[in-house]
């Protein structure tokens, strides 16, 4: 995860007044390869891998855990929305 995704995370979770539990959710999206769901939720699924930022938490769910091992989480800012991306670690 990058700096500007942890830093992104952060912000959308205070935007959002998240309890502290909260964070943002990583789960596949239905059955097509490589799509994924993020949403901001209150806390993590029993099944979910956490990981903690600190002031807030990336929650990944159990069967999307392998598929993102490899890849590094983005976040750029555009314009009013802040948009998210997966690329391969380096």
């Amino acid at each position: 995860m990058t700096d500007n995704a942890r830093l992104a995370v952060q912000d959308l979770a205070d935007q959002a007044n998240l309890p502290s539990d909260g964070g943002l959710r990583i789960a596949a999206a239905g059955d097509a390869p490589g799509d994924f769901d993020l949403a901001l939720v209150a806390e993590p699924t029993p099944t979910d891998e956490v990981i903690d930022l600190g002031t807030t938490h990336v929650f990944v769910a159990e069967a999307t855990a392998p598929v993102l091992a490899t890849l590094s989480l983005d976040a750029e800012a555009t314009g009013e929305a802040t948009a998210f991306s997966l690329t391969p670690q380096a």
